[in-house]
């Protein structure tokens, strides 16, 4: 529980201390119960199984099978300016709280409502286009 409290569980540190202080009362336990003997071959398997562990837990290999391996294929808008222009029409795709997607000249771009927040399937007008961004606002 203490490696998971380290490497995989965030936050307040409830698991690792409930974790190590399960070690130590089996430590306590063992010798209270069973002697010296059982006291110190428990102590030496409970570093034995946490080094064992802390060295698994290390590898770079352990960790292959739980990271998402995917690349991102995302592109920033790339606005042709021969094709959207400021006073072009189009229709929202998705709710513009402020930002969404629009279809505008058959093509899906990605905008920003200015000052209201956009319902989906709306009719829309640019009004600025300001670094690969474009402004819209619901057309009346």
């Amino acid at each position: 529980m203490v490696l998971l409290e380290i490497f995989v569980i965030p936050g307040g540190g409830l698991a690792g201390i409930i974790g190590f202080g399960l070690m130590v009362l089996a430590v306590y336990l063992a010798f209270q119960y069973h002697g010296t003997t059982a006291g110190f071959y428990t102590l030496g398997a409970i570093l034995l199984i946490n080094l064992i562990a802390l060295a698994l837990v290390l590898r770079p290999k352990t960790w292959d099978k739980a990271m998402l391996k995917t690349n991102i294929d995302a592109r920033v808008n790339i606005i042709d300016t021969e094709k959207v222009k400021v006073g072009d029409q189009g229709i929202t795709i998705s709710r513009c709280t402020p930002v969404g997607k629009a279809l505008i000249h058959d093509e899906f771009y990605e905008v920003h409502a200015r000052s209201e927040f956009i319902e989906e399937d709306q009719p829309i007008e640019v009004i600025k286009i300001e670094d690969n961004k474009i402004f819209i606002k619901l057309k009346t």
